[in-house]
């Protein structure tokens, strides 16, 4: 038809075209989603990595905020605490040689601290200081301080701390020598704690016993008492030790004696294997040393006894024959500062016999002695206590423990037999490093006992010069 066309001519065909036309219209539509995608993910990370970076900034600032916060609450929680006044009498270095440590130092729960702060307590003792951290690890104790220089607070605020208030049994167990030393120690525990969900409960001898075991079925998280009256609760099922943690023994030499050891030791029984013992005291006679090798797994031993007696005692010693006694008595009462005084007997006839010639002398006087019913002594030693009375003419009974701040002046009206009796009378006086006096009465049989106590002791007991009031105007 067209004699000029080429003879290999192959004409195209029509939809061929159009597939190829229509795949490479495909290919670049793709290359252009592919670019657009990749420029939207650009875009994305770029914003992303924006809004990071301004959440960082969000959370920078709720963090500065935050932390702004907390101070502002710790600042807040402390103010709003009723602490007491401060007391600026005058300490000695017994409870002043401290490190410097706080209490809050040790991180404790702020209920406890709020605890301690409206008991009183500034910054910790150095039996404090030396004890809690130590307790607060789980390790055995075995401590010696001076009377008077915060032993109590010094195991009951790691207690405290410990006691896991959700879990309901018995997890410390505080053991005391006396009925009188167990309220005074059960009501610190209750003072400290007064911000924590913590049940405390005191039980000692001579007390009902049916209250008792009605107040056992009520949840109690630490128990403070004697050991007779422990040890009879636990054998009858009542009182149940298994959860129990830690055993802490106050004026352990005591409790170590042959008047209670054996129940101490039946005690123990009901305890687990893994509990802590913490032990504290002024002194420490070989049978503390037999307890701690049989019961105590490798104790950290405390020593903050330099000097046995209190450096804020000052002792004096009047030479006179017994029937002078009262008479000496009266000129001590008519030329001393006396805000409390604490006067001690050797039997209890003679405690009931003095109290009535102080009380005919004029002076406001109480007496107290281990064959009171038990709740005539709990009122006595509360109205005492409570600045009821300025005199309490007493037995040994309140040689232990007891901590009465207005006392400053201990009487010996008959001189004690031993140093232990000695030093732990005097030490009811010039309690955490304020001023106190000793004034012991020495007849001719007492000579050698106040030689031999001051050589024990290590101490030394003048003679009353004539003027005393001018001698210890600082009282």
């Amino acid at each position: 038809m067209y004699p000029n066309a080429n003879p290999n001519f192959q004409p195209r065909n029509p939809q061929q075209q159009y597939v190829q036309r229509s795949l490479v219209n495909q290919q670049q539509q793709q290359q252009k989603n592919f670019q657009s995608q990749q420029t939207q993910q650009q875009w994305l990370r770029r914003n992303q990595q924006q809004l990071a970076a301004s959440d960082a900034n969000v959370d920078e600032v709720e963090k500065t905020v935050q932390s702004e916060a907390v101070d502002q609450s710790s600042q807040d929680w402390k103010a709003r605490l009723k602490i007491p006044p401060a007391d600026t009498r005058y300490r000695t270095e017994d409870v002043t040689a401290t490190k410097g440590n706080e209490f809050e130092d040790y991180f404790l729960k702020r209920e406890l601290l709020m605890g301690i702060y409206e008991k009183g307590f500034e910054r910790p003792s150095p039996i404090q200081e030396e004890s809690i951290p130590i307790a607060l690890t789980g390790s055995d104790i075995l401590a010696r301080a001076k009377n008077g220089t915060g032993k109590t607070a010094a195991f009951c605020i790691p207690a405290l701390e410990k006691i896991d208030q959700d879990i309901n049994a018995i997890q410390v167990v505080i053991l005391v020598p006396t009925r009188e030393l167990a309220l005074q120690t059960s009501q610190v525990c209750k003072e400290l704690g007064k911000h924590l969900k913590i049940e405390v409960m005191v039980t000692t001898g001579g007390t009902s016993l049916k209250d008792d075991i009605m107040r056992l079925y009520q949840p109690v998280h630490l128990l403070v008492g004697t050991p007779g009256r422990i040890l009879d609760l636990a054998r009858k099922g009542i009182c149940v030790l298994k959860d129990c943690s830690m055993l802490i023994m106050d004026e352990a030499d005591k409790l170590l004696s042959p008047e209670f050891q054996p129940s101490i030791v039946q005690l123990i029984r009901f305890l687990p294997a893994n509990r802590q013992v913490l032990m504290f005291s002024a002194t420490f006679p070989v049978t503390v040393k037999d307890f701690k090798e049989r019961y105590l797994q490798k104790p950290y031993v405390i020593n903050l006894m330099d000097e046995l007696t209190l450096k804020g005692i000052t002792q004096f010693y009047a030479f006179v024959e017994e029937r002078q006694k009262l008479h000496c008595l009266n000129t001590l009462f008519s030329k001393l500062q006396i805000n409390q005084s604490i006067i001690f007997c050797n039997s209890v006839n003679r405690v009931e016999l003095l109290a009535k010639k102080i009380t005919e002398l004029g002076y406001s006087c109480f007496y107290i002695h281990a064959k009171m019913l038990q709740d005539h002594r709990n009122r006595v030693f509360h109205d005492f206590r409570n600045g009821a009375c300025r005199n309490l003419v007493c037995t040994d009974l309140f040689t232990r423990g007891i901590d009465i701040q207005a006392v400053n002046v201990v009487i010996n009206f008959d001189f004690p037999k031993n140093s232990e009796t000695y030093l732990h009378r005097v030490g009811r006086s010039g309690r955490f490093g304020h001023l106190g006096l000793a004034v012991n009465l020495i007849t001719y049989e007492d000579r050698f006992n106040l030689y031999r106590i001051e050589q024990e002791l290590g101490t030394e007991i003048k003679q009353i010069p004539p003027h005393i009031d001018q001698a210890i105007y600082c009282l």
